[in-house]
């Protein structure tokens, strides 16, 4: 199972659950990326590539705007795959706070589900 995590600039929400699924649960493959290809760039994080939304079996948006630039980008073809957690960018990366979010989260309970 591949899983993609997208927030605003992959710095940390959206970096923080790929790390922390990553680890908690090696069986599947993780990655994550960023909206504002502009911040990526000046960040040298992960900017969203349509090639990433191929890849990934499901597709994790921390919010209703990133699910809406990638239908406004992209169409419809990748709508199915889209599951809005609607965790809003107040957190720092790897906090303990939005740690606690990710493991309430719906994807733990898919994660769970393919294990």
């Amino acid at each position: 199972m591949k899983i993609l995590f997208i927030c605003s600039a992959n710095k940390q929400r959206s970096k923080t659950a790929h790390h922390y699924f990553a680890e908690t649960y090696p069986k599947f493959q993780f990655m994550s990326a960023g909206t504002n290809h502009k911040i990526c760039k000046k960040e040298g994080s992960t900017p969203l590539t349509e090639d990433l939304l191929i890849w990934a079996d499901e597709v994790y948006v921390m919010e209703e705007k990133h699910k809406n630039i990638i239908q406004k980008h992209t169409g419809s073809p990748y709508v199915s795959k889209l599951i809005v957690l609607n965790i809003p960018d107040i957190y720092e990366y790897n906090s303990l706070e939005l740690l606690d979010v990710l493991k309430r989260s719906e994807v733990l309970n898919f994660v769970k589900l393919g294990a």
